[in-house]
């Protein structure tokens, strides 16, 4: 797989601006490099029993039988998301301890979860391919803060999925430093939908079937406006990560 050195470039976006439109100009299969160090990839298609299940996990989650936190629309835009796995402790919430995602005991929300658990399987079993030392090393750390009723396979805490949301610049601080997210992108009639991170003027082609692993905490990035090209057009971004606020909690 072709090598890609990241390199750090000067800029002015912060936490919290908009994304605004950038061309995509990473469009092929890619591992990331960064001081000679691999600390990620891109796959422009998933396969095999990946592809499946994330076909499947996609249909139901788009479908009536998994509830949904509804977002204010966008240009008319349907938003939601929806997260299962473990939820960190929300203080201000008056819920000091972390739990498992309410959509877990939604007997019609079943098939999408076991869905989703398969697709975390296989997503792992990439990473392991690909990126082995990334993976024996986010198994490690998996194991050394989080106890075993809050992980989402052998590398991973939760998951969300996000219906065409463009979300803003960010980082994702809460994550347990040094482990990777996946990203994984259903698209159909519809642009835009691109991660950008500006450290390194990359953007990533959010293609429909496409796999980003990257190690969100490390850089500001956000996504780009998504534009249906047609009635139904949409995003839907299958993400699985690692939190780091179940440390102590065994």
């Amino acid at each position: 797989m072709k090598k890609v050195e990241l390199i750090q470039v000067e800029h002015d976006i912060k936490v919290g601006d908009l994304c605004g439109s950038f061309e995509p100009n990473i469009k092929e299969d890619c591992i990331f490099m960064y001081e000679g160090e691999p600390v990620g990839f891109f796959i422009t298609k998933i396969s095999g029993k990946l592809e499946k299940f994330i076909e499947i996990a996609n249909n139901e989650f788009r479908s009536d039988r998994v509830p949904k936190s509804i977002m204010a629309r966008a240009s008319g835009v349907e938003q939601y998301s929806t997260i299962i796995g473990s939820v960190p402790p929300k203080p201000h919430l008056r819920r000091p301890y972390p739990s498992i995602s309410s959509v877990h005991n939604t007997k019609s929300a079943r098939v999408f979860i076991k869905s989703m658990l398969a697709a975390c399987r296989e997503a792992e079993n990439v990473l392991k391919e690909i990126l082995p030392e990334q993976y024996e090393k986010q198994v490690k750390l998996i194991e050394e803060y989080v106890p075993e009723k809050y992980r989402l396979g052998k590398c991973f805490t939760s998951s969300i999925n996000n219906y065409n949301i463009s979300a803003p610049f960010h980082r994702d601080t809460a994550n347990i430093k040094g482990c990777v997210n996946v990203i994984i992108t259903k698209k159909k009639n519809a642009t835009g939908g691109d991660l950008h991170v500006p450290d390194y003027n990359a953007t990533m082609n959010s293609s429909d079937n496409s796999m980003l692993v990257y190690p969100a905490w490390r850089n500001v990035h956000g996504v780009t406006p998504i534009v249906p090209t047609s009635e139904g057009g949409y995003r839907n971004s299958l993400v699985f990560y690692p939190l780091a606020s179940f440390k102590g909690k065994k």
